[in-house]
């Protein structure tokens, strides 16, 4: 009898979702999630290909290959599995560039539906291999939300070459519920962390006072917002704490509630996205809200023809309450009877892997409000490498003052001159771009490494020197070369402040930001004439390598 329950339990968790008329299903909100994650996965792999040369490359700021050997050399067999990556096979720049271009292809493939989970294991497998070795350069959340949510939709995603709506094979309970999971622990383990941080901005309601000046890159709809009253700042303070910490828990009410809170939560990510350029974050979050809907709420909305198109036309009947039968090809075709020979072990191996991101997670909000509780490490650690199961804890600390690094050389000592960026706030008038999803993560580095001392980030004074040697896939960070024609002899990190301009002031100059230089923000260097790179302003040695 316990063997039949237990039986039931697994069927009901990780067999096929029912669709009754009382309990519209998920094919809806499954289609248009995985369309989105290709493309986010797309934007991932397409601002890389500008970039892993000059992060991670042989000749980049941080080579990961440097990196696997001193894993390899520390850790030995263990480095495997601490860094899973395909970059053990080799890290040259065709290596990177193959992994990229790889992993932007098998992402078209998700977003057209063909072979979805083929395809969505090889953009995971794509995307763990760089963040696994490109430390400083991927130490963000929303690597570890993507990782995440792309690990479980491997188990949420249709079988099949071209599954259309994937009718015949509904998600589990399991894999929608942990996607949904993800999504209430990112917007409540924020707010959790910004209560439990002690920043007296959230407790007084001024942490968006400054909030739209501050962040890694501002948009120029955000220096307007950033001009209105307390007033507004304030309300948007209740707005967010109340949505993270409160709003959210209607996921686990009946759908009315659900659908309720989606319309709720959706105007606020789409203010965020406006504002702020969060790479692919809050594009991720806002999809995942997505599968708060039902396939009767998204019927309602769809155009019929675009339904019946993404049915194929052996599609008669209602994907949705009472019809997702319809079309669906005999499940005791001799495919079909083929896969049901291996349903049990496909439901343990799933079972295991989504149970292990179920318990790590759980542990690690639980921890959150009790830290000494005793519940087994193990599982969370060993899980760790590969980012998919998380602790969020978004602007848990506001930041008020906005620095910038900017990267000078100068052929004489004297005369110094600016590498220009691409994307970060640099040039007075020029007004605050909208980036994202593309995410420049040097740039993006930069602005957190401006908080700290140099000696926190030592990837600012390894970039100096790459500068200094004039290294092409480097210099392709920047927006141009200011010495083409010969590389500086020295190179220094100078640190500014910045701050918006006010209304008056930017109508009457046309300058969007203003700025005061603080000095310099690490050590320079100077090449001399045998080629050695020395450091300035300290002890006369050597620069050692990364």
């Amino acid at each position: 009898m316990e063997e039949g329950f237990l039986q039931s339990v697994v069927k009901w968790l990780l067999g096929p979702e029912p669709i009754t008329e009382k309990r519209p299903g998920h094919l809806w909100p499954r289609w248009i999630f995985l369309r989105a994650l290709g493309l986010i996965y797309f934007s991932a792999f397409y601002s890389l290909l500008f970039q892993i040369k000059g992060l991670i490359g042989p000749n980049g700021i941080l080579p990961a290959a440097d990196y696997l050997q001193a894993m390899h050399a520390a850790l030995e067999l263990r480095s495997y599995w601490s860094a899973p990556s395909l970059l053990w096979f080799g890290a040259s720049n065709g290596a990177l560039m193959t992994l990229c271009w790889v992993g932007l292809v098998a992402s078209l493939l998700v977003t057209l539906n063909l072979w979805p989970r083929a395809s969505l294991l090889i953009c995971f497998v794509c995307f763990v291999s760089f963040v696994s070795v490109a430390r400083e350069f991927s130490g963000y959340q929303s690597d570890g939300m993507l990782l995440e949510a792309g690990f479980i939709a491997l188990f949420f995603a249709p079988a099949g070459l071209r599954p259309r709506l994937g009718a015949e094979n509904p998600p589990s309970r399991a894999s929608l519920f942990l996607l949904q999971w993800e999504w209430f622990r990112i917007y409540f383990e924020s707010g959790v962390a910004k209560i439990g941080s002690g920043d007296l901005a959230w407790r007084q309601f001024t942490a968006m006072d400054d909030y739209y000046q501050n962040g890694p890159l501002p948009t120029w709809i955000g220096w307007y917002v950033q001009h209105l009253p307390h007033w507004f700042h304030a309300s948007a303070t209740v707005y967010t704490l109340v949505t993270e910490l409160l709003i959210v828990w209607m996921l686990f009410l009946p759908r009315r509630f659900r659908i309720a809170c989606f319309f709720i939560v959706t105007p606020f990510e789409i203010s965020i996205i406006a504002t702020a350029n969060y790479t692919f974050l809050n594009y991720l979050v806002l999809l995942l809200g997505v599968l708060l809907l039902d396939d009767r709420f998204l019927e309602w909305i769809l155009p019929v023809r675009l339904r019946e198109w993404i049915r194929g036309k052996g599609a008669l009947g209602s994907a949705g309450a009472g019809g997702a039968a319809a079309g669906v090809p005999d499940r005791f075709s001799g495919r079909a009877k083929w896969r049901e020979r291996f349903t049990p072990l496909r439901r343990a191996f799933a079972g295991l892997c989504l149970g292990l991101v179920f318990y790590s997670t759980t542990a690690l909000l639980l921890w959150m409000f009790v830290p000494g509780l005793p519940l087994p490490q193990t599982p969370v650690q060993a899980l760790e490498p590969f980012r998919i199961a998380n602790s969020y804890g978004l602007f848990a600390v506001m930041t008020h003052e906005r620095y910038e690094i900017e990267f000078q050389g100068s052929l004489d000592g004297k005369t110094w001159i600016a590498y220009p960026f691409r994307y970060k706030p640099q040039a007075m008038n020029e007004a605050p771009g909208i980036y994202a999803p593309y995410q420049p993560r040097f740039e993006w580095n930069l602005w957190f490494a401006s908080l700290g001392p140099w000696q926190q980030s030592r990837f600012v004074v390894w970039a100096e020197e790459r500068l200094l040697k004039n290294e092409p896939e480097v210099l392709a960070l920047f927006a141009n070369n200011p010495f083409a024609s010969a590389p500086p002899r020295e190179v220094r990190a100078v640190k500014y402040q910045y701050w918006f301009t006010d209304m008056r002031t930017k109508r009457e100059t046309g300058n969007w930001w203003r700025r005061e230089d603080l000095g310099q923000y690490a050590p320079a260097l100077e090449r001399e004439a045998d080629g050695k790179i020395v450091v300035l302003d300290l002890a006369e040695r050597e620069i050692d390598e990364p």
